[in-house]
């Protein structure tokens, strides 16, 4: 009986370890699941293993016009990853990256299929492909330390063909740095449309109720009309053409705007008898023939000759949110747009515009054929009817998709979840048109700095568009993702912005202590730019009396003072906006202090004491108004070049979380 059972116990065992054994082998021949990249890839055959960069790796090319992608290719692995891979014409090798044009009936213009296995091969009918697959290998690269990939075959395509971000630089000046930053990131996850205001105004009731005192600025050198482009800040027609090439060469398109008849104070500040009396300054006057000399010249300038300064071939011409009081104001209106629908392709131009006219609905006929259309509002033009009249629709759902940082309305930070989950450029408001209906070319967000003067900087818009563009990238291109949302919201984050940038300050993928020094001297040049939001910044002080205006610390966008130009007191700047902490330590005072950072709010603390937390507070933005406004304070803290302060510090710690 002991024997049997024995027996029976042996053959248990010899069961078990043969399944087990088969589970281990199952489980190393498992096929990789899919790799996350932003946007989602279409399709994904996994095998099993992974591809390994070789010893020193190599970018091959077959065809000559791929040799400037796989130039930049080998420069932002490089730039990412500290590996300079070589580039030549030829045949590939194991370990090797293979870039080569195929035809594949399958595939869209911007469709591109890897194999990866001994040799990385990416091929696509268009060189365009082949760039945004290279995007996709070094999105997938992050992952590894080694950088290497997992083995599989991708084929990927977009859904839209217009996957866009509109950005408004009338209202709040934006670098052109940060315009050429932001195009690399737009490029590393897929969006090639940019969108430009050039021109756009405050609101009256923020100004005194006084059309000479509201804001307004146009943002383009101007020869025709000197003295047009704002003083505080405009780009010159040579570096606006020069970022529209460094764009094209990275597959992103420029839509400059030029905002008329709305919209449009910077004009009538300019030339007075151009506003109109009755409807607002904003507002050009339509019976005004001067009106249209002024504009007619204005867009000539940038539009002629054989290298005007708009080099693509897409031009908005803005028509939003005119007057549609009286009925004969509406027919100027659209006259006006169909004129100047008209005079954007007399230059060789497609002329795109905001959707309005349903809100101005009338008789005279205005131009549908090869006219663009933002669906934006779907009570200023039905998209259906639109549709029906023959433009072709980009949806930018206003409630949805519209940034307006401390405004109160529509949004400070987009929905992502809801977009992720809910939105396509299918859905256009509460409208919805079968997904990859040809009347919709796609899908854009925008940032709006409409509370002109509210404190917001270039780094708080940054820190807002980054999730918005990710999601709306993968929506764009992969309308049906299989990644849940919390998948999605995990790994988006730990993605870089693109090769080579850094916008938002990060240091670190863990929450800890990321850079310290003992002693910091004058004049140092720290490893880091920034740090931004959520960080603390310690450090010991033994204080000398300072002169007004000495740095703790500057970065290219902000400066910490020890002693601020104004008070002297302890205080920082940036985007034109001093703040000053009620602070500034006795001669000779020992003291600690900690600064910290969140999206909102900047603290300081002396010797664990909170001296001032300086959040969002109301403000009155003029005199004489009573329209209030949020108004906010935050740094993304500066640790680029330390000043020639004469106090000792010490003891200098940064984190990247609110200690």
């Amino acid at each position: 009986m002991k024997e049997k059972k024995s027996s029976q116990s042996l053959c248990r065992r010899i069961v078990f370890s043969l399944m087990l054994i088969c589970l281990v082998s199952m489980g190393a021949n498992a096929q990789n699941p899919k790799p996350f990249v932003v946007p989602e890839l279409q399709e994904w055959d996994g095998k099993t293993g992974s591809f390994i960069p070789g010893e020193n790796p190599r970018v091959v090319y077959d065809n000559p016009i791929l040799q400037d992608i796989a130039n930049r290719f080998a420069e932002d692995y490089k730039l990412m990853f500290g590996v300079q891979p070589a580039v030549l014409k030829g045949k590939p090798q194991e370990g090797d990256f293979f870039l080569t044009t195929k035809k594949d009936k399958k595939l869209a213009n911007e469709g591109y299929v890897i194999d990866i296995n001994k040799y990385v091969k990416v091929s696509a009918p268009e060189p365009i492909g082949v760039y945004w697959a290279t995007r996709t290998l070094l999105q997938m690269s992050e992952k590894d330390k080694e950088q290497k990939l997992p083995k599989g075959v991708i084929r990927d395509w977009p859904d839209y063909v217009t996957r866009g971000f509109l950005i408004d630089c009338g209202r709040k000046f934006i670098p052109m740095d940060y315009l050429n930053d932001l195009v690399k990131i737009m490029s590393y996850y897929k969006m090639n449309f940019l969108h430009i205001v050039l021109n756009n105004n405050g609101f009256l009731q923020y100004f005194n109720n006084d059309w000479n005192r509201t804001y307004a600025a146009f943002r383009l050198e101007c020869d025709t009309y000197p003295g047009l482009a704002a003083r505080d800040g405009y780009y010159t027609k040579e570096e606006f053409k020069d970022f529209q090439r460094e764009a094209s060469s990275q597959f992103v398109e420029i839509i400059p705007e030029i905002d008329v008849p709305a919209h449009s104070l910077a004009f009538s500040h300019y030339r007075p008898s151009l506003g109109s009396k009755e409807f607002g300054m904003d507002h050009l006057d339509l019976s005004n023939p001067e009106v249209y000399t002024f504009v007619d010249a204005l867009f000539k300038e940038y539009l002629e000759g054989e290298d005007p300064v708009f080099i693509g071939e897409k031009v908005h011409i803005g028509t939003d949110e005119y007057s549609n009081k009286k009925k004969e104001v509406v027919e100027q209106f659209r006259a006006f747009t169909d004129h100047y629908i008209k005079y954007i392709e007399s230059f060789g131009k497609k002329p795109y515009i905001w959707g309005a006219l349903t809100h101005a609905a009338g008789k005279t006929p205005v131009q549908s054929e090869n006219v663009t259309m933002y669906a934006w509002n779907n009570g200023f033009a039905n998209p259906k009817d639109m549709v029906e009249q023959g433009y072709k629709l980009i949806n930018i759902p206003d409630g949805l998709i519209y940034i307006v940082p401390l405004a109160g309305y529509y949004q400070d930070y987009l929905n992502i979840e809801r977009l992720y989950t809910q939105w396509t450029p299918a859905h256009v408001a509460n409208v919805t048109f079968g997904e990859k209906d040809p009347a919709i070319l796609g899908g854009m967000f925008g940032e709006w700095n409409d509370i002109v003067g509210n404190g917001i900087s270039v780094k708080d818009i940054h820190h807002r568009v980054i999730p918005a563009l990710q999601t709306v990238a993968v929506k764009t291109w992969n309308t049906a993702p299989s990644f849940s949302f919390e998948e999605f919201e995990e790994n988006r984050k730990q993605l870089s912005e693109a090769p080579g940038v850094n916008q938002l300050g990060r240091i670190g993928n863990e929450r800890g202590l990321v850079y310290e020094v003992s002693s910091l001297s004058p004049g140092a040049e720290l490893p880091h730019t920034e740090i931004g939001y959520d960080y603390t910044v310690t450090f010991d002080m033994q204080a000398t009396p300072e002169e007004f205006g000495t740095e703790l610390f500057r970065s290219p966008t902000a400066v910490f003072y020890l002693s601020d130009p104004i008070k002297g007191m302890f205080g920082f700047s940036r985007d034109g906006y001093l703040n000053t902490f009620a602070f500034r330590p006795y001669s000779g005072e020992k003291i600690s202090v900690k600064i910290i950072g969140d999206n909102v709010s900047t603290s300081l603390y002396v010797n664990g004491e909170l001296i001032e937390r300086m959040g969002i507070e109301k403000r009155f933005l003029n005199d004489g108004t009573k329209e209030q406004n949020s108004f906010i304070r935050t740094l993304v803290f500066p640790l680029k070049k330390a000043g020639q302060f004469k106090s000792e510090i010490s003891n200098l710690k940064v984190y990247n979380y609110k200690k």
